[in-house]
């Protein structure tokens, strides 16, 4: 893929300095701003790669940051995780769920992420497991992955969750697997209700405990946040059914898409002149199309900043049969009634097992089939990795050394 003309790590460089000094960050942000502007650049060292058959080729590369957030840095990570999960399918339909958290509750999640967005999970998961249980055309113990976005493409904050969900699930007693009916899962008008009433409960005990904080007008006193909770209540919350996957593995090549993106991919960047930054969005109105975003270079960054995640927060999540203690008991209990061993993919990564004692190279060819290793310009010769200290090169031990 050709590299992007522009990227975030530039508008950073541009104009990072002043807006640091004219805004106030957390430590977080700072990091990930100064990861991201030294991503893939000397200061961060890097290697030198020639052509074991003497073809002449000669390449300098730049050590990644590896920051969670840096839209350079992804794709080995998210080809990982979708290996991972493949291993884990079930021959059944999946369905593709969106949960919205209603923007009334944007300010809240702004000053409290960490605690809104772990209650944001909390109430979707029980709440899609309880009503699994109950609902009478199902009855049933489902697994499902769940994966946090806080933007739209525009980059305003909106905090949502992407789902995949089992068609079916194991019956109560554990002793058979129950098929969803005719391609449908729940309700999702009435699962919403039981998303909104965990959630608002769960709402109400954090501000009871004083563990809300921030300058946000509901919590100014009591009276405030009982009519901003009632609000809540009698709001519709959007509880979104994208549709069913027939093939088992296109459900997690779906949502690999999600796991690991950035909030604006670099490719979706156009301009940055006077100031100001040009990317394309979709077009809600005309399906298919996309149209041209532009908004000064400031207000950029702090929309990208507004995504930045709480330390050490986990936003992909797996429940029920998917969960990792369910994995060798209910989950194979499931592959059993199904009749059917282990999966296996059909699309580049079957047979594929991670090895962590491959270098990331190694690791990239048996996940996705791309060779790093093998010389560009002859096509014959392996490539020799020299490390990149200072001014200095130094030979490696040998072809691929992981140094």
């Amino acid at each position: 893929m050709p590299r992007p003309a522009l990227e975030v790590a530039r508008i950073f460089r541009q104009h990072g300095p002043d807006y640091r000094k004219n805004h106030r960050l957390t430590p977080e942000q700072h990091q990930a701003m100064r990861d991201i502007d030294r991503c893939r650049t000397a200061r961060l060292g890097g290697h030198v790669d020639s052509c074991s058959q003497g073809c002449g080729y000669l390449a300098i590369s730049y050590n990644s940051c590896r920051n969670r957030h840096c839209p350079k840095c992804q794709s080995l990570k998210q080809a990982k995780w979708l290996a991972e999960r493949l291993e884990r399918l079930l021959p059944i339909h999946y369905f593709h769920l969106v949960v919205t958290l209603p923007h009334e509750l944007n300010p809240l999640a702004r000053f409290n992420p960490e605690l809104v967005f772990n209650l944001l999970f909390e109430s979707v998961s029980r709440a899609l497991q309880q009503f699994a249980r109950d609902y009478q055309r199902l009855q049933a113990q489902v697994g499902f992955t769940a994966v946090l976005h806080t933007w739209d493409q525009v980059l305003n904050f909106h905090p949502h969750l992407h789902l995949v969900v089992t068609g079916g699930g194991l019956s109560t007693d554990g002793e058979r697997w129950i098929a969803a009916r005719n391609g449908f899962l729940l309700p999702v008008r009435a699962l919403s209700k039981i998303i909104r009433g965990k959630f608002l409960e769960g709402l109400q005990q954090a501000y009871q405990k004083g563990r809300l904080e921030g300058k946000v007008q509901c919590l100014a006193d009591p009276v405030q946040f009982r009519r901003f909770t009632r609000k809540l209540t009698r709001k519709k919350w959007v509880v979104y059914a994208k549709g069913s996957f027939d093939a088992s593995q296109n459900a997690y090549h779906y949502l690999s898409r999600y796991t690991h993106r950035v909030a604006i991919a670099n490719h979706r960047l156009v301009s940055l002149a006077g100031g100001k930054v040009s990317f394309r969005a979709r077009d809600n109105n005309r399906p298919g199309h996309q149209r041209l975003v532009t908004i000064t270079a400031p207000e950029f960054i702090r929309r990208f900043l507004l995504h930045v995640l709480p330390p050490r927060f986990v936003k992909i999540r797996h429940y029920g049969l998917m969960a990792s203690g369910n994995a060798k008991t209910k989950l194979e209990q499931a592959r059993v009634f199904l009749s059917l061993q282990a999966p296996r993919a059909n699309d580049g990564l079957k047979d594929r097992k991670l090895d962590k004692t491959k270098t990331w190279q190694e690791m990239l060819q048996a996940l996705t089939g791309m060779d790093l290793t093998t010389c560009p310009n002859c096509g014959q010769g392996k490539l020799i990795r020299c490390r990149l200290i200072g001014s200095e090169t130094y030979s490696a031990p040998a072809i691929w050394d992981s140094s």
